[in-house]
C-alpha cells in the first residue's frame, strides 16, 4: 500500500476572464473576494486569499462561463 504524500497548496491569485455575464453567482458565493461593479465581476484588492480558499474554489467550480481562474502555489 502506498501512502500519497499530500502538498498544502495555497491559493496566491485569482482573477477573472473575459465574457463575465455578471450573474453574481460568484459575489453571492463569496462577497469577501468578488465584487461586481459595472456588471462585470472583479476580484477586491488587497483581499488575503488564504482566508477564502474554499469560497474562491467554489465560484470557480460553480461560474457558468467557468471565467474565474486562480493559481496555487
Amino acid at each position: 500500500m502506498q501512502h500519497q504524500n499530500k502538498t498544502i497548496m495555497a491559493i496566491t491569485k485569482v482573477w477573472i476572464e473575459e465574457d463575465c455575464t455578471a450573474c453574481n453567482l460568484c459575489v453571492d458565493t463569496c462577497p469577501e473576494v468578488f465584487e461586481l461593479p459595472d456588471d462585470i465581476a472583479q476580484v477586491k484588492e488587497g483581499v488575503d486569499f488564504s482566508e477564502y480558499e474554499d469560497e474562491i474554489i467554489e465560484a470557480a467550480e460553480s461560474c457558468p462561463v467557468e471565467v474565474i481562474q486562480y493559481e496555487e502555489d
